[in-house]
């Protein structure tokens, strides 16, 4: 009888399929799947994104995948779900990530039927300092909802999907609608323009929606959503005095201000999270201590039981789809033969490994502009004017308008800037 010897595998190389082991699938994407995998020198648990190449392509999401992986270099936070590895083969492209196995919230507000305020103001807290980090990397998530806030075994929130992510400007304000609709501000489905104040408002919903197992503003169209998004009352359940405390009303209905230069959290000069921690339904929270992960979570998940849907396990087991194995990559690619989107992604796609790499940021500085107030538009929102002569760096240019927003807008708004 036979046996068989796998290569011993090279950790001292660039990092590589090899250099794990694979395990479950937890979870399914646009272009793949998520799967558990350990680190097999350091016997580590991860999760395992992996972007089919070809499918990418089909879907023009070159840009977006690139975007993803440089976005994710630069981010390291207790409350974000952190890059650790990036590496690729001829067929698909690797995210290796911090694992979550507690599930995400839709996951949970779906199996429990209702959360309480206690585990809700609880992540509040957590989601509010991740947001807060990203906004000082200038960077915008663009698509906060339950789907993708995940938790740990032990229970703390962290939020995931970079893949609609940018930097903001500066000297700009985005207009390209990206993320998903029932979470999307005003002035992103109004396309008035916006930054980073677009993922308060996604936060505000969030939270609605968790209290309540509804979302405040709906429509069965993009027409009828968009109306409701721009102009339908805010209300709350004839029950809410029962699952929340009025403070937890009053801050949500300060993230859902229409008037982006009155909306929780979108003070100028960074002090818009000072409204945050100051307010009275989080008034009691020690940051400190919060961001060490030394607060006991309200909501710790089931462990026992699996904390995802299990529909991706029997894909796997039944070859649903072509399952993921390791391979070797083909020596020496002449890039010179490869398709463009395939030679984007072989240049760009760079490996990382946050071991050996240092994290960098790919945005450039933004250098001060000058305004002067021009009107208030229809919303008695101050709108200013760039006058400086200085444009965006040319390669910014090039990356935003690759990402789908457009390379330069000159309208600002007089509010919308955080100093790093």
């Amino acid at each position: 009888m036979g046996c068989c010897f796998s290569e011993p595998v090279d950790f001292d190389s660039e990092v590589n399929l090899f250099h794990f082991d694979l395990h479950r699938a937890v979870g399914k994407g646009a272009f793949g799947k998520v799967r558990v995998v350990e680190h097999k020198r350091s016997k580590k648990l991860y999760a395992l994104k992996y972007i089919d190449k070809a499918r990418c392509i089909k879907q023009k999401a070159v840009a977006n995948i690139i975007q993803e992986r440089r976005l994710l270099e630069e981010i390291d936070h207790p409350f974000i779900v952190n890059l650790r590895y990036a590496f690729q083969d001829d067929e698909n492209c690797f995210f290796v990530l911090d694992l979550m196995l507690g599930g995400d919230l839709r996951f949970h507000l779906e199996s429990r039927g209702c959360l309480s305020e206690n585990a809700v103001q609880f992540w509040a807290a957590e989601l509010a300092s991740a947001l807060v980090y990203l906004h000082k990397q200038r960077i915008i998530h663009r698509d906060l909802k339950p789907d993708n806030i995940v938790l740990d075994a032990k229970g703390h929130a962290h939020i995931t999907d970079f893949n609609v992510a940018i930097h903001y400007s500066e000297r700009r304000l985005h207009t390209s609608v990206a993320g998903s609709m029932a979470y999307m501000a005003p002035e992103v489905v109004g396309r008035k323009g916006y930054t980073w104040c677009v993922d308060w408002w996604s936060f505000g919903i969030t939270i609605y929606e968790l209290l309540f197992r509804r979302r405040p503003f709906d429509g069965r169209t993009s027409e009828k959503m968009t109306n409701s998004i721009l102009k339908d009352p805010l209300r709350f359940p004839d029950d809410a005095h029962k699952k929340c405390s009025s403070n937890c009303v009053k801050f949500v209905q300060a993230l859902l201000e229409r008037n982006v230069s009155q909306r929780l959290g979108c003070r100028p000069h960074g002090q818009g999270f000072q409204d945050i921690q100051n307010h009275a339904w989080l008034q009691g929270v020690d940051w400190e201590v919060l961001n060490m992960k030394e607060v006991q979570p309200p909501f710790v998940p089931d462990m026992k039981k699996a904390n995802f849907d299990v529909t991706h396990e029997l894909d796997e087991f039944l070859m649903v789809e072509k399952p993921l194995t390791h391979t070797k990559r083909k020596a020496n690619p002449d890039l010179a033969k490869m398709k463009p989107e395939v030679r984007q992604l072989e240049e760009q796609f760079t490996v990382y490994d946050f071991m050996s790499t240092k994290r960098r940021s790919y945005y450039p500085h933004n250098e001060p502009i000058t305004t002067v107030v021009r009107s208030l538009d229809s919303d008695q929102i101050p709108v200013v004017q760039s006058i400086s002569n200085t444009l965006v760096p040319t390669t910014t240019m090039g990356d935003r308008s690759r990402a789908g927003s457009p390379a330069l807008d000159t309208t600002l708004h007089q509010h919308m800037t955080i100093p790093l």
